[in-house]
């Protein structure tokens, strides 16, 4: 049934995209957050930035996995829509807090009962034809780029309008919807395809990471997030190396982080046409290999000019490789799996999301463009990991046309 696939996709896409948008509303300004409520010292207010920026995605990545396996038992639907809820109540609460260690306690609370992200995903994968896969995990994907992209922007007026405390009430007003659309127009399937009967009993972690390619498709996906946000501490101070005039270089820096956000949600967008016309193997490996490309540019930058150049090629060359990955775990781990399966892989996301930026301000405190020469490195070992050992009988599964119509 073409049409409940078409209905579930929107569903789960805009509820993504009001989801990451609703995110990102806030969250940037939380550093003036603090100060309203009454902490006046700088190192005090990067203190508990860090902790509160850093705790939900930390619990975020330990406790996708298990979400996952929740849904996998209970249904995706029932675990998005207690996600996004709780979102809700929790962005209400944030607008009531007094002291900073409440903002903290909430963005922790926050944490715990995230996930939807990679539910969304498998959402999207579950209910498409296997022919179509790739298409839905890749429209899921270029919400996920473009929500977070436009979040700071809306936020900022949002919050020149009705003030930073009112602005939670406003993000809260975002989730509300995106539970909305979830709950009135996404369909779950209660019946498994024929074809996973034999496999639709208990799935243990193990059992996940057993499946074929999987542990190989969890070190790129870390990979590529670790490439993709490596270098974003540093690129002000690239900028300025440069030559960039320093009044300029907050706007060049958001510019160029926009202009790559957006060239990685084409790759996102566009990759399911490149599987279909060869295979989520090759496709990974040339986008991986396009990324070290990017990436050597970027080194090799005379100007801040030639990074505007570069900028779109990284970042669809990252957002190909990315959906690429996702697609081809989506198309070798059984329907009955595919939530904790999701989860693992966004715990290795946001591990590297996670980790890439230390090793970034580290490494860029001994050289800058040694940042960019990491990332190139990173990214050949990708395309030669998979080029190499990717099995591709199981890859191609997901780029192959079946008769499953849902």
């Amino acid at each position: 049934m073409t049409h409940s696939y078409r209905q579930n996709l929107f569903a789960v896409t805009a509820a993504t995209f009001i989801g990451f948008t609703g995110f990102t509303l806030v969250m940037p300004f939380l550093p003036l957050y603090f100060r309203q409520l009454g902490v006046e010292d700088v190192g005090e207010i990067a203190l508990w930035s860090g902790l509160s920026l850093g705790v939900t995605p930390a619990m975020t990545a330990f406790l996708a996995p298990f979400w996952g396996r929740l849904a996998d038992r209970f249904g995706r639907k029932i675990m998005v829509e207690r996600s996004l809820a709780s979102f809700v109540l929790v962005m209400c609460a944030m607008a009531f807090v007094t002291k900073a260690w409440h903002v903290f306690a909430l963005r922790a609370l926050q944490g715990f009962f995230a996930g939807y992200g990679a539910l969304t995903l498998t959402m999207a994968a579950e209910s498409a034809p296997r022919d179509r896969m790739a298409h839905a995990i890749g429209q899921v994907q270029t919400a996920q780029r473009l929500g977070p992209a436009l979040g700071p922007i809306i936020g900022g007026v949002v919050a020149q309008i009705v003030g930073l405390r009112n602005a939670f009430f406003v993000t809260s007003a975002f989730y509300l919807v995106a539970l909305v659309l979830v709950f009135v127009m996404y369909h779950e399937r209660r019946a498994r395809p024929a074809h996973d009967s034999a496999e639709a009993g208990p799935v243990s972690f193990r059992t996940v990471l057993a499946f074929e390619n999987f542990v190989l498709l969890m070190v790129v996906v870390f990979a590529l997030q670790f490439v993709d946000h490596s270098f974003r501490p540093i690129l002000p101070l690239y900028l300025t190396q440069l030559g960039t005039p320093a009044v300029r270089v907050p706007v060049v820096a958001g510019v160029l982080f926009s202009i790559a956000a957006g060239g990685a949600a084409l790759g996102n967008y566009f990759c399911a046409s490149l599987i279909a016309r060869s295979s989520p193997r090759a496709v990974i490996t040339v986008g991986a290999a396009a990324g070290a490309a990017g990436a050597l540019l970027f080194a090799l930058a005379p100007d801040s000019t030639w990074m505007f150049g570069v900028a779109p090629l990284f970042g669809a060359a990252m957002g190909i490789a990315t959906t690429g990955a996702y697609t081809a775990a989506g198309g070798v781990v059984a329907a009955s799996a595919r939530g904790a399966s999701f989860g693992l892989l966004s715990t290795a996301s946001l591990t590297g999301l996670a980790i890439s930026p230390v090793v970034g301000g580290l490494l860029g405190s001994l050289s800058i463009r040694a940042v960019f020469l990491l990332n190139c490195a990173v990214l050949v070992m990708v395309g030669y990991l998979v080029s190499r050992l990717m099995i591709s009988a199981g890859a191609e599964k997901a780029a192959t046309p079946v008769a499953e119509e849902l």
